[in-house]
């Protein structure tokens, strides 16, 4: 077969635009410290790391999610901590109050008191988050929880919603309490056997009235009904407390997750700096090596040897 001069000038041209190609990918790939800069480099590869890169940035939602839980978690167990001390001052209050050394005013005195204390659990029960989220009121985060009604009594305007996230690939986990899961009802006994309910606010003005009125009896229901506020207060500390403790745990969990993901991206993804460079210097090689028998077999001509 003969080569025409022609036909050794273009595949010596295309050997010489494959190497610096290939050189200029070395290049590329040295400078970006990535095995695959383009998808068609190894579509195998470049798949895999969508793959790993797609789980990471969902572990990285779940690491958004577990802080904004952990952010109204602390926000409902800074509110409960406060609540549970007025609660334990109003009974204290109360208990004086009942004993009978106190006479009318010094009564009055403690029931001005513990008015001004469920003044300050109202503001509590309005506690709002970093996001300034109402905590307490359901899926309405943005609606004041526990307000005054036309008839002057405190009334919840939230809803029942008890708000999930996702944290994980297969765990979910409860970040809110509504209002009347803290500050619940209570439940009283009346005289006949009968069973009543109270709201959680109307049970404090009834205990003021009652420190007002020197009403033994009545005194001694509010102090009842302390202590079921105080068993709801202290549950629901409990609760905050437990998904306190899932979060951290979940968040351990996903740090690791993230990193072995991460590991595994690292193998297919970044470069082998020692082999690039080996490469790198090998296309070189090789190109100059075809530059120069290029130079030297293209400068040849029968009338080089004629003469």
């Amino acid at each position: 077969m003969k080569i025409s001069t022609s036909l050794f000038f273009d595949r010596t041209v295309d050997q010489m635009i494959n190497t610096q190609t290939t050189l200029a990918n070395n290049q590329t790939k040295l400078s970006t410290g990535k095995n695959v800069v383009n998808p068609s480099d190894a579509p195998d590869k470049a798949t895999a790391i969508q793959r790993v890169k797609s789980v990471i940035r969902r572990q990285e939602s779940f690491e958004q999610n577990l802080q904004q839980a952990k952010n109204r978690l602390i926000a409902e167990e800074t509110a409960l901590s406060a609540t549970n001390d007025v609660l334990t001052r109003i009974k204290e209050l109360a208990i004086q109050a009942s004993n009978g050394t106190l006479g009318p005013k010094d009564r009055e005195l403690v029931a001005v008191e513990i008015e001004g204390l469920s003044n300050d659990l109202i503001a509590l029960a309005n506690t709002q988050d970093v996001n300034d989220n109402f905590v307490f009121s359901g899926s309405r985060v943005q609606t004041k929880p526990f307000e005054k009604d036309a008839a002057g009594k405190i009334a919840y305007s939230g809803d029942e919603t008890r708000n999930q996230v996702q944290v994980g690939e297969q765990r979910m986990i409860r970040f809110n309490r509504t209002g009347t899961d803290v500050f619940a009802r209570v439940v009283r006994e009346e005289a006949d056997g009968s069973i009543t309910g109270k709201g959680f606010f109307e049970a404090l003005t009834q205990l003021a009235e009652a420190i007002k009125n020197s009403d033994e009896s009545s005194m001694q229901t509010g102090i009842n009904d302390l202590d079921q506020a105080s068993f709801n207060i202290s549950l629901a500390t409990a609760k905050v407390g437990t998904e306190m403790a899932v979060v951290e745990t979940q968040k351990l969990v996903n740090e690791e997750t993230v990193l072995q993901l991460k590991t595994a991206l690292s193998t297919v993804e970044d470069l082998d700096y020692g082999a690039a460079v080996t490469e790198m210097q090998k296309n070189m090689l090789a190109l100059q090596a075809t530059q120069s028998s290029f130079s030297k077999i293209s400068s040849l001509s029968l009338f080089n040897y004629l003469r």
